[in-house]
Order: structure tokens, then C-alpha cells, then sequence
């Protein structure tokens, strides 16, 4: 660990050098291997930008270094600059043509552009080149076959990957995906305890296992496999931080942060497993600790929308509207097509009496996921709060249309119809609610709070439930 913290320390102090010799536009001389650290720094962190300075200082003072040139193309990649990534690569290509991880960098981009096809041409052409990185080949074939729908190669391709490298992380928790996808999750069990029949003092096997038995939601099975895992190789950081998550789904806090601070000690701090601590924290209902992990794992990536999401979900429980708002304005700049980000800030608007973001934000939410009911029971209620019950009554009959069978809004419906004097709407309303949920019924009487209109529901309800129930 000492070794690993000085090393940090080297090479943040390199990075500092290096952005004071751009400051000061002094010609400073820094060898290959440090400016790959350089760059390495600030892609860990998210800055690409930044990262592409890096490498065009590196470039100027190594023009015929074949390294730096799939480097450069994987930062503009990242910028979204394709088509000159393409170029470059195209370049690297002529310069290295038994090169696999330039192959690999083109089919990468060809996908990220949509040319699904394209990539897979690329991928093929890959294989038949090398036998040494075959595992990461199958795997980029699987995500192509997926993206264009093609589970049944997909799920090959990723059994291949495995099965050439039983420690590939990415071909497992994407092999599982495609199986839950097709309902074959369940059935390929056996798939993977193969490998423990095989080598049941293999660290990995053991891990594979945790991995579904998790996504089964089987986690009695699944931290039993993680602790095989662990007592094999103490050192398997990645079974430490799944096994945290096993537990955040157990709801047993205060083990998984056990488990993620064992995480950051064997392989460093990162912005997933400080959100991940941050949600912890919140479970425990320790919502300072909670917000300070949510925001070291924001300030270690400044694009990771969920940590500023966790974050405003922190301060929303200390009723610090204003601040929540913030954080979750943020993420809905960085990822604007989560309901979840919307609904939240509407929420904050709502609180803080901004009626008219409110609502803007909630139709937004409801664009994005239109079978959320508790979108539509509270973008109506603003409408009812303010007595416009008719507004009330029509966004709710939008949520309808998409659950015409939730009776929590049939029962919210009645209650819109009854303030606006629609009686014998809201009656029929009722009883499709309570034919569908009876004891759902109790709702009604947080609404109306008059002792002589409740007096009526209890009889019309009564009535119903001898009728259906005698």
C-alpha cells in the first residue's frame, strides 16, 4: 500500500510539472514513459482534453513513436472526434498491419458510430492475426452481435471469451446480461459451475459464480461464492467490491462498506466504489458521510452523473432543497435521458415552491418514462394542491392511458373527480380500484379529512365489499 500511495505521489507530482512547464511555456524534456504516465493521469480522471495536450507535447518530441499514435486516437475517440481518430489509426494501421490492438481501436469506433458491421468485419479480421489477445477479440464481437440484437452470437462470442480468459470481467457481467435477456440466466447455472468442477481452487471460477447467483438475486449463494473467491486470492479486489454490492442488496450497510473500503485498499480510490460507499452511508441513514463519498467520487470524475445524483439524494433527506436542486440539475446536464433525474428535481422544485419547474421537469420525466406512476400521481397533485382539479384530472388520465391497471391511480383519480363534483365518474373510478386492489382503498382517506365525506366513502366501500365479498 505504501508502495502504491508514493507511486500516486510520483506521479501526481510529474503531472504538476508538466502543467507549470504549459504555463510557463518553458521547453521542459520528459521521456516517453513519463508522458504516458502524463496522459494515463488525466484519462483516470476524465480529462481527455487535458490528455490530448499530453500527447501532442509527446508527439512533438517523439514524432516516430508508434505508440503514441492509437493513444491519440483513443483520447479524440473519446472527444467524439471519429472520423480523425479514423484517420490516425488508419495511419498506425500502415505503419504496425499485424498491430491487434489498433484492429481493435478501428472496430471500437466503427461501433460507437453505429457501423455494428462494420466493427464485426474488423473484429474477424483480428482473430486470424493473433492467438495471444483472443479473449478480448471474442469479447468485442459479443458487444457488436449485442448491439444489433443478436443475443444468441453475442452469448457464443462471450462463452469464448471466458473460456480463453476465465478472469474477463467485461465477458461475464455481459454474458449474464444477454442470458437474463433471453431467460436463459436460471438454466445456465451449470455453465458456470463447470469451472469449479474443473478447478475448485480457482479464485475466478468461484467469482463467476457470485456474479449470477447475484443477478439471480440468489445473494445467500452469491457471497458464499465470493468468500470461496476471497479465501482463494485475497488479493481479488474486484469479488471484495461485488460482494459489497451483494450485501447493498441485502441491505446489510455497514458489511458492504466493509467490503468496498477493501476494494479502494487493494486497488486505490475510484469513483465507483466512492459512490458506492456513498449510497452505504445512506442506507445507514449517515447522510454528511454519505454526500462527502458521493462528492470524492464526483471530484475523481467530474462526468460521473450518478455520484452528483447521490448527492442530492444526501441532501434531500436533510431537506436542503436548494442544494439538492443543484446537484441534481448537474446530472441531468450530464445524462438528461434519466426519468429518475428529472422526477428528483421536480421534487426539489415542488419543495422550494417553483410550481412551474416543477411541472416542466415532471413532463420531461414522464417523456422519458411514461409507465412511472409516481410521475403522474405527482406532477396531478401539483394541479390539485392549487385547486385546478380539472389539470389535475387531465395529466392523470395521461398516466392511464400507460397503466390503465394501477389501482393506486384509479383511486387518486376518484379523489380528482369527487373535488370537482364529478360524482358519478369518480364511483366507477372506485370501483374498478377496488375491484382491483380493496385494501388499496385507504388512500381515499388522506385526501378528505371531512368526517361527512368519509362517512360516505366507508358506506359506498362497505356496500362493494358485501357485494363482491359476502
Amino acid at each position: 500500500m505504501a508502495h502504491e500511495f508514493r507511486k500516486r505521489e510520483e506521479h501526481a507530482e510529474l503531472v504538476k510539472r508538466f502543467e507549470e512547464s504549459l504555463k510557463l511555456q518553458t521547453a521542459v524534456f520528459f521521456e516517453l514513459e513519463q508522458y504516458e504516465i502524463i496522459i494515463d493521469y488525466y484519462l483516470d480522471r476524465s480529462k481527455p482534453a487535458k490528455a490530448l495536450k499530453a500527447v501532442d507535447k509527446a508527439m512533438d518530441q517523439f514524432p516516430y513513436s508508434s505508440e503514441l499514435l492509437p493513444l491519440k486516437a483513443n483520447i479524440l475517440s473519446q472527444l467524439e472526434q471519429y472520423e480523425e481518430a479514423l484517420d490516425i489509426l488508419s495511419t498506425s494501421r500502415n505503419l504496425q498491419p499485424q498491430d491487434v490492438d489498433v484492429l481493435l481501436s478501428i472496430g471500437s469506433i466503427y461501433s460507437l458510430q453505429g457501423k455494428h458491421q462494420d466493427a464485426i468485419a474488423i473484429y474477424e479480421e483480428a482473430l486470424t492475426m493473433t492467438e495471444d489477445e483472443q479473449d478480448e477479440i471474442f469479447y468485442h464481437l459479443g458487444l457488436a452481435h449485442q448491439s444489433l440484437d443478436d443475443f444468441d452470437k453475442a452469448i457464443g462470442y462471450y462463452k469464448k471469451s471466458i473460456e480463453s480468459n476465465i478472469r474477463h470481467e467485461g465477458a461475464l457481467y455481459e454474458l449474464a446480461y444477454c442470458l437474463d435477456i433471453v431467460g436463459q440466466l436460471e438454466a445456465s447455472l451449470s455453465y458456470y459451475r463447470k469451472f469449479i468442477d474443473e478447478d475448485p481452487f480457482s479464485a475466478a471460477a468461484w467469482y463467476n459464480l457470485g456474479i449470477v447467483c447475484n443477478k439471480l438475486e440468489k445473494y445467500d449463494e452469491a457471497l458464499e461464492a465470493y468468500e470461496y473467491g476471497i479465501a482463494l486470492d485475497e488479493t481479488f479486489a474486484s469479488a471484495h467490491y461485488n460482494m459489497g454490492n451483494t450485501y447493498m442488496n441485502l441491505e446489510q450497510f455497514t458489511k458492504a462498506l466493509d467490503a468496498f473500503r477493501k476494494t479502494i485498499e487493494l486497488e486505490g480510490p475510484s469513483p465507483e466504489v466512492y459512490c458506492c460507499m456513498g449510497a452505504a452511508y445512506e442506507g445507514l441513514s449517515q447522510f454528511e458521510l454519505g454526500l462527502k463519498y458521493f462528492q470524492k467520487s464526483a471530484k475523481l470524475d467530474p462526468l460521473y452523473d450518478e455520484a452528483w445524483y447521490g448527492a442530492g439524494n444526501c441532501l434531500e433527506k436533510q431537506e436542503n432543497w436548494y442544494q439538492a436542486l443543484h446537484f441534481y440539475n448537474k446530472c441531468i446536464k450530464l445524462n438528461p435521458h434519466n426519468a429518475e433525474y428529472w422526477k428528483a428535481a421536480a421534487h426539489a422544485e415542488f419543495k422550494i415552491g417553483n410550481t412551474i419547474s416543477s411541472i416542466s421537469a415532471y413532463e420531461e420525466a414522464s417523456h422519458l418514462s411514461p409507465e412511472d406512476k409516481e410521475i403522474w400521481l405527482n406532477w396531478s397533485f401539483i394541479y390539485y394542491e392549487q385547486g385546478e382539479h380539472a389539470k389535475a384530472v387531465e395529466v392523470l388520465a395521461q398516466g392511464m392511458e400507460e397503466r390503465p391497471d394501477e389501482s393506486e391511480l384509479l383511486y387518486r383519480m376518484a379523489v380528482y373527480l369527487i373535488e370537482a363534483g364529478r360524482f358519478k365518474e369518480a364511483l366507477n373510478y372506485l370501483e374498478n380500484g377496488l375491484i382491483l386492489d380493496f385494501q388499496g382503498h385507504t388512500v381515499l382517506f388522506d385526501f378528505f379529512q371531512n368526517n361527512e365525506t368519509q362517512k360516505a366513502l366507508y358506506k359506498i366501500i362497505e356496500q362493494f365489499r358485501k357485494d363482491h365479498h359476502s
